[in-house]
């Protein structure tokens, strides 16, 4: 197999490629085929390109990273600390491997009404039909190399489908472990919430190692008529290691889409949110935290896209800069000729702790229809002095009063999140990493 780029971290990547067993369902067979033609004609972004230019990844081509071929042998007692009361529904993933000896299946009422929560490579019959028409139809691989690469991979993965008019009340957790150095693994995650149904899910990277390592992500949710999804992703790496991720949303008519995405960790993260609202009356909401130091970068893209009339969107996205760490914001909204009545906000709030600190945020309105109602705007400072002095002169210390500043700034998202035992724990984290010494 040829290359067509001089990165050795690809080369390493792709390695194990060939390796993969011939999978029974055609439709992945293909989508691997054309995903390594994409990965041979395209190279790593640099920052002469417009997508990346405040974003290096120079660093991740200096190490040759290879997949993993098995777990890690891990047990209940080594991972449970990351499980979730509420979450009775669990599927593990150890170095992008399906482990089942730490997975939970679906509760036996709603595995009877037809609800799916399992591993990809081993999908039913009965459920190809919607994996044909669904995988890989809603993440572009056109000059997006490292989609194309998650795709060349494509075996296991995680697969929830909810069938008409069901709500699964708990929430699914998805749960990806990372454990080796220098390992890259390729996770995957298709939705499906057919019409008039309810689902909350849980996308959670963790590391049980400060270690380098690349994560290389691609999640898919489809929503037909009338599906709500909560959707919460929690990037929680080695602060050694690189996190790239995708992620393709589909709304239909009158749909609902509300989406809470925090990153802590990653020396280098990438995450790139695409939202289409294809049908009249589809609603979306897409918050996200970014909580960095030393010399972290977190990048976040997203594009909401409104195709149809009377959809809704609102976007809030926050980033904590300290010490020397950097943050990149492009958030776009695109309003098309026919999505009359659109609603749609945009909010990007920065904190800056150092002199250090530095943000990049590109808010960004394309608007083709006339009878519409749109905002957006960014914000970049650091602590209110007024507001420090009113802390102090109620008796706090300087110390406390930015502390309290600081986290109360990151909780306003953390709030959102509808998972009680998983907000208790990242406010935990919050207020931890904004404590001054």
């Amino acid at each position: 197999m040829s290359v067509g780029t001089d990165s050795k971290s690809l080369k390493g990547m792709l390695k194990g490629q060939s390796q993969l067993p011939i999978s029974p369902l055609e439709r992945i067979n293909q989508l691997r085929s054309n995903a390594v033609n994409q990965v041979n004609a395209l190279n790593l972004p640099t920052k002469h390109d417009e997508e990346w230019r405040f974003t290096d990844i120079s660093p991740l081509t200096k190490i040759s990273f290879q997949s993993a071929r098995e777990a890690s042998p891990l047990k209940d007692s080594d991972v449970e600390h990351f499980y979730l009361t509420e979450a009775v529904t669990r599927l593990v993933f150890i170095d992008g491997v399906y482990a089942p000896h730490l997975s939970t299946q679906i509760a036996e009422p709603f595995k009877k009404s037809g609800v799916v929560v399992s591993n990809l490579a081993a999908a039913s019959s009965e459920d190809l039909a919607a994996i044909e028409s669904h995988l890989g139809s809603h993440t572009e691989l056109q000059d997006n190399i490292f989609a194309a690469l998650n795709t060349s991979f494509l075996h296991e993965g995680a697969l929830i489908i909810v069938p008409q008019n069901i709500s699964v009340e708990a929430p699914i957790h998805l749960l990806f472990i990372a454990t080796q150095k220098e390992v890259s693994s390729h996770p995957r995650c298709l939705l499906i919430a057919e019409s008039n149904s309810r689902v909350t899910v849980i996308e959670d990277y963790v590391t049980l190692r400060e270690e380098t390592y690349i994560t290389n992500a691609v999640t898919e949710f489809v929503l037909a008529d009338s599906a709500h999804v909560n959707h919460v992703r929690i990037q929680r790496d080695s602060k050694e290691a690189f996190h790239i991720a995708n992620c393709s949303v589909s709304l239909a008519q009158n749909s609902n889409y509300q989406s809470v995405s925090i990153a802590f960790g990653a020396r280098i993260s990438r995450y790139n949110l695409s939202v289409l609202l294809k049908g009249e009356g589809a609603e979306c909401a897409a918050d996200g935290l970014a909580l960095i130091s030393n010399r972290q970068l977190a990048d976040t893209h997203a594009c909401i896209d409104h195709i149809k009339p009377h959809c809704t969107s609102h976007q809030l996205h926050k980033c904590i800069i300290d010490d020397a760490a950097h943050a990149v914001f492009n958030g776009k909204i695109i309003v098309r000729p026919d999505a009359q009545l659109t609603n749609s906000t945009q909010s990007n709030r920065n904190l800056l702790l150092t002199s250090k600190a530095r943000i990049d945020t590109k808010p960004q309105l394309e608007i083709f229809a006339d009878d519409v109602k749109c905002a957006h705007g960014a914000t970049i400072g650091q602590l209110d002095n007024e507001e420090i002095f009113y802390l102090k002169s109620r008796g706090l210390s300087e110390v406390t009063a930015r502390d309290l500043l600081t986290y109360a700034f990151g909780a306003e998202v953390i709030e959102r999140i509808p998972v009680a035992s998983l907000k208790l724990r990242l406010e935990q984290v919050v207020h931890k990493q904004t404590q001054r010494d």
